[in-house]
């Protein structure tokens, strides 16, 4: 019996743990593969590195990521406001997937997709590092049209 009850209170610590880091999130610049606009926040791990990794991503209204891929599978929460994910190699919100707060989308490894925010969105993302994306069309690379300048 007491083990039954030393199992149900570690059950519950690590969801105090989680619940008790949201209000510390660190926001700043999001990395300059995404286009400008973005903030980004690490919650656990270190996305450039080899293991599992927590990030979140909050976008200004209209803010879209055009076609891209990863090298692993990336799991995506919607924390707040509506984001639409799309697969494909062009951006057509029409044929996107709506997710609302609380929706859940997995985004397999090199699976084409995109993403566009409705609204101030923030979602949150899981996968394995280190974290990596590809633009299909390397023109979209924000990277690409800043060392034009």
């Amino acid at each position: 019996m007491r083990s039954i009850r030393a199992l149900a209170l570690l059950s519950i610590f690590p969801i105090q743990i989680a619940t008790a880091q949201a209000p510390g999130v660190q926001w700043g610049p999001a990395p300059p593969v995404f286009p400008a606009g973005a903030r980004f926040a690490v919650l656990a791990g270190d996305p450039s590195k080899a293991g599992e990794y927590t990030v979140r991503l909050e976008m200004p209204n209209n803010y879209t990521i055009a076609p891209h891929y990863h090298p692993t599978d990336e799991h995506i929460t919607v924390i707040q406001g509506t984001f639409l994910v799309g697969m494909g190699d062009t951006v057509n919100a029409a044929k996107a997937r709506t997710l609302k707060v609380g929706d859940f989308a997995t985004a397999m490894a090199s699976q084409h997709h995109f993403g566009i925010a409705r609204g101030r969105t923030i979602v949150q993302v899981n996968g394995m590092g280190p974290f990596q994306l590809t633009y299909v069309n390397p023109a979209d690379d924000p990277q690409k049209k800043v060392s034009k300048k």
